[in-house]
């Protein structure tokens, strides 16, 4: 089961990889509301090396709106996680969840296409990403 959709690509820095993801966002509405840094957690909390690796938090309040009206429960499964991780060969790999996969066996109907809408949106924003 695929659960992600992801692309890599060639950059400077991941500063410059996390601009061009959370530009590629807002463009389909998306806001980042969290950020994990796991190289620098990991370094701190078990003094171990990681390359450069964030999680961020993205949110599409419309359709946060609409599937919390559905199924408040659904707090759960926000928000959208974006990845970006540096590979070992230098380049930079752009990873988000596919909300289908991770919403829609959870038997709500009504959230179906909700899911499917945000998948699209999310896969545009990853393949825009350059």
């Amino acid at each position: 089961m695929n659960y992600h959709m992801d692309k890599i690509l060639e950059a400077s820095s991941m500063e410059s990889v996390k601009e061009k993801v959370t530009a590629a966002l807002k463009s389909e509405g998306f806001g980042v509301l969290t950020e994990i840094d796991i190289q620098s957690v990991m370094k701190k909390k078990l003094d171990k090396d990681y390359k450069p690796m964030l999680i961020l938090g993205a949110c599409n309040p419309v359709f946060a709106d609409k599937v919390l009206s559905i199924d408040p429960h659904m707090t759960a499964m926000l928000p959208c996680n974006v990845t970006i991780r540096e590979l070992p060969d230098g380049k930079f790999e752009v990873s988000a969840i596919d909300p289908e996969t991770a919403m829609v066996p959870l038997g709500n109907e009504s959230i179906k296409p909700l899911a499917k809408e945000v998948k699209e949106k999310l896969y545009r924003a990853v393949a825009a990403v350059s």
